[in-house]
């Protein structure tokens, strides 16, 4: 499989160009276009108890789209929901990958993909929770929100980072997580920050430029609670629910 970015970075589409018979797995709804010919069959990828751990825990659906090209090769057009950059990754046995939910695109056939713990919270404020672990062997493609930005991180070598502004980290880095701030949660308050991940290299780190937990809260607030049914319902926006 080759991937090819266009229309970036603001709205990007990556183009996954496959080769005779060749088949790509890809998150349900992301498909935006397709060759002629290239054939589509969705199951529960790895069994029911597997997709419903990926999809309760893990935020990608439940169904895995796997698109086959014909004899002759073929192509599938893949793009995010929220506005910005897309990237690929090359998984190898020794290099695995871990994700923010709702970021993972498509994979070829050889990754896997489940849901790993991440930290306690998405259990109070929405963000971090349980992340997707790619592992295996073949290319990955995976979205943000905004533009995409790379830390390559020399052993040793340390960055924070908000927990609504992190997409992935290689397993080389080492992650922990803690309160913004030193205070308790009235400093937390004061100074508009919640929890944020430390990681440490070696390893690389993408992060993306806008936060949509926070933008999500700018639309509940903007909304009012009169509406809060609308609010909610674009909430699934930020979860592929």
């Amino acid at each position: 499989m080759d991937v090819q970015m266009r229309q970036g970075p603001a709205y990007g589409v990556a183009r996954l160009s496959l080769g005779p018979n060749e088949p790509v797995k890809v998150e349900s709804g992301a498909m935006m276009a397709m060759s002629g010919g290239v054939m589509l069959q969705s199951k529960a990828e790895g069994g029911v108890m597997k997709s419903l751990k990926r999809a309760a825990l893990g935020g990608e659906s439940f169904f895995v789209s796997t698109y086959t090209a014909p004899a002759q090769g073929g192509f599938v057009d893949v793009a995010a929901r929220l506005p910005g950059d897309i990237t690929m990754f090359e998984i190898t046995p020794s290099r695995a990958l871990f994700i923010q939910k709702g970021s993972w695109l498509a994979n070829e056939v050889n990754v896997v993909i489940d849901a790993k713990w991440g930290g306690f919270t998405n259990m109070f404020g929405g963000e971090g929770g349980f992340i997707v672990r790619a592992e295996g062997q073949g290319k990955i493609v995976f979205a943000c929100y905004g533009a995409l930005e790379v830390w390559n991180l020399e052993a040793g070598q340390g960055i924070t980072v908000d927990t609504g502004h992190m997409v992935a980290y290689e397993d080389t880095v080492q992650m922990t997580m803690r309160k913004a701030s030193g205070g308790g949660l009235v400093q937390s308050f004061k100074s508009g920050e919640g929890l944020v991940f430390d990681f440490a290299g070696p390893g690389r780190v993408w992060t993306q430029t806008r936060n949509p937990n926070e933008f999500l809260g700018w639309i509940q607030a903007t909304l009012g609670t009169s509406n809060s049914g609308a609010a909610a319902g674009l909430g699934g926006l930020f979860g592929r629910d």
